[in-house]
């Protein structure tokens, strides 16, 4: 059977394979583990990462669906089922002077604040009247994790990971519409000074599920993290 398979495709089955037995080590482990405790410490959680040469091709079949309802609040990521949408949960977190009222998603919907964007260093000032103004970013993008191992996950696993506070943040919408889905190898916050902060959040998004990480983006994200004051 060997002979009939070109090289390429062995690869990849062998890469397949290897990262479905990442995923069942990963799965049934404790995925919210302690923050380390200094730089050294990201730095071998960084080095835990699997990793493969280059980004994986970016597979057709994506559809952001696949990673459930957006904003959905039935998961059981970090405050979920507490009847407010994930949306609403990060706002409240990520901004200031906030005003809010009750919504048919939460509670306390977010109807005014005021951003700092840690993306751009940006003070935007939130209305629902011009909502896009502020984003809620990805920051392991959904479409880059779908081509390094989600598309694999079981959906309760990929709900948890679009819906993890962990890896969201309020930004700028200018900010998040250039980043798009580009790994860190090819987009980093151009606010320098957030460099480190972001680059410890994409390491803890990495640590707590099964994903492969390229290796241009992992010599962007030492850099970022030996940064680290």
């Amino acid at each position: 059977m060997r002979g009939n398979l070109s090289l390429r495709t062995w690869a990849l089955l062998v890469l397949a394979s290897a990262l479905a037995v990442f995923a069942a080590a990963t799965l049934v482990a404790d995925r919210w583990r302690p923050t380390p405790p200094s730089a050294a410490g990201w730095l071998g959680e960084l080095h835990r990462i699997p990793r493969v040469a280059a980004r994986m091709p970016h597979r057709s079949d994506y559809v952001r669906s696949a990673f459930g309802a957006a904003w959905a609040d039935a998961t059981d990521a970090a405050g979920g089922n507490n009847a407010c949408d994930t949306r609403n949960d990060i706002l409240r977190r990520d901004l200031r002077e906030i005003v809010t009222t009750t919504g048919p998603r939460c509670a306390s919907t977010v109807t005014a604040g005021r951003l700092r964007s840690p993306y751009s260093g940006r003070v935007l000032v939130f209305r629902r009247s011009r909502a896009t103004a502020v984003q809620i970013d990805h920051i392991v993008p959904l479409s880059y994790a779908w081509d390094m191992g989600a598309h694999g996950w079981p959906p309760a696993v990929r709900l948890r990971f679009a819906n993890d506070p962990a890896n969201l943040v309020a930004v700028d919408e200018r900010s998040n519409q250039d980043k798009k889905d580009l790994e860190p190898a090819r987009w980093m916050p151009p606010a320098r000074g957030f460099h480190c902060q972001y680059a410890k959040q994409f390491v803890a998004v990495f640590a707590a599920y099964p994903l492969l990480l390229d290796e241009p983006s992992a010599r962007t994200l030492e850099r970022a993290l030996r940064s680290c004051g």
